[in-house]
């Protein structure tokens, strides 16, 4: 456990209430610490949620599975306010934390401040969490009310200056810093993180996103490797780049700037992991669905055309990620055997 969920385990605690929703949180807490993965393949409520409410957005990113060939067929809306609430009813009591972010620009979404107001209102534990581009007009105006109902922001930032520009085109970096700025100046509670893909274009710039996390007041940094999975049109440059000499280097820089201490917590940029199907935790948790209902198997590849597990608004959160699919899938997980669908994904393998 690092800084940054040690200080979202003391607001959850902070924030809990003795009633009739904890004692059931309690009872499914306590399946899952009972189940034995070897052996079943039915799980009980999950405590983490992603809930896509939208995957439209202002921008044509680079690095987006939105710009190639899963993204480009894929259907594109925003999930109706009644069965976000629908999803929300039913799965609040279990719930430790819940994303509502998806392959979209979450502050899109004409219904946030209500369905967040919604989500506290139920149970104000429940860790709430945003991830956005920063970078549109009104931007501030849109996030200042949601900051009493949001614990965690993330500002996607994937480089400083020019190296931004070139991977979020017709952008630009002066305006998602003074947003950025300017939302950090005005929190009082919230806990903020830079996440960035990490692509050819930045990988020489990832120090400098450091620093400017640094210079903006925010204390983490997530890197995440752009995930080939979901991008197979750039499979062929990217294959020997992560193990290749250019990229570790990058890697070593990034070792000895961390030894300097500056403040800001980073991690996830490692090459060296091995990963294997059984690794992957969102076979178990933390499951993703989409705007138009999908329980689809995560967040690297949410494309229902793709695969998906059946739909929660015809059938329920539990029974569907109970179906025969869901459990077909994780019977693949016992025994380690990846599907062509995670092929290339970082969490398995590249």
């Amino acid at each position: 456990m690092n800084s940054r969920h040690l200080s979202m385990g003391i607001n959850l605690l902070k924030n809990t209430r003795l009633n009739k929703a904890f004692f059931k949180y309690l009872k499914n807490l306590w399946a899952w610490r009972k189940l034995n993965k070897e052996q079943t393949t039915i799980e009980p409520y999950p405590t983490g949620l992603m809930l896509e409410l939208g995957n439209v957005c202002n921008l044509h990113c680079i690095i987006c599975p939105r710009e190639y060939q899963y993204g480009k067929q894929m259907d594109v809306g925003f999930m109706p306010i009644e069965k976000a609430k629908a999803i929300i009813d039913e799965t609040y009591p279990y719930l430790t934390s819940i994303g509502l972010t998806g392959l979209g620009e979450t502050l899109l979404y004409p219904h946030l401040l209500e369905i967040l107001q919604y989500i506290k209102a139920k149970k104000p534990s429940i860790q709430t969490t945003i991830s956005t581009n920063a970078n549109f007009a009104g931007f501030v105006e849109k996030m200042l009310p949601l900051l009493p109902y949001l614990d965690s922001i993330q500002f996607s930032v994937d480089g400083v200056d020019k190296v931004y520009e070139t991977v979020r085109p017709n952008t630009d970096f002066s305006v998602i810093k003074a947003n950025i700025k300017e939302i950090v100046a005005q929190s009082k509670h919230n806990e903020f993180m830079v996440n960035t893909v990490i692509t050819r274009e930045n990988y020489h710039n990832l120090v400098q996103i450091i620093e400017f996390a640094n210079e903006v007041g925010i204390k983490y940094v997530n890197f995440n490797r752009i995930n080939l999975a979901s991008i197979p049109d750039q499979r062929e440059q990217y294959t020997d780049f992560f193990y290749g000499n250019e990229y570790a280097e990058v890697v070593k820089t990034l070792d000895e700037y961390k030894k300097k201490n500056t403040g800001v917590s980073f991690s996830g940029y490692l090459s060296d992991r091995k990963s294997q199907f059984r690794d992957c935790g969102f076979v178990w948790n933390h499951h993703y669905i989409t705007w138009d209902g999908y329980f689809v198997p995560c967040c690297a590849k949410p494309f229902p055309k793709e695969l998906n597990f059946g739909n929660v608004f015809e059938n329920g959160v539990f029974n569907t990620i109970n179906s025969e699919q869901a459990q077909a899938f994780r019977r693949m997980w016992q025994k380690n055997e990846a599907p062509d669908f995670c092929k290339y994904c970082n969490n398995v393998n590249l």
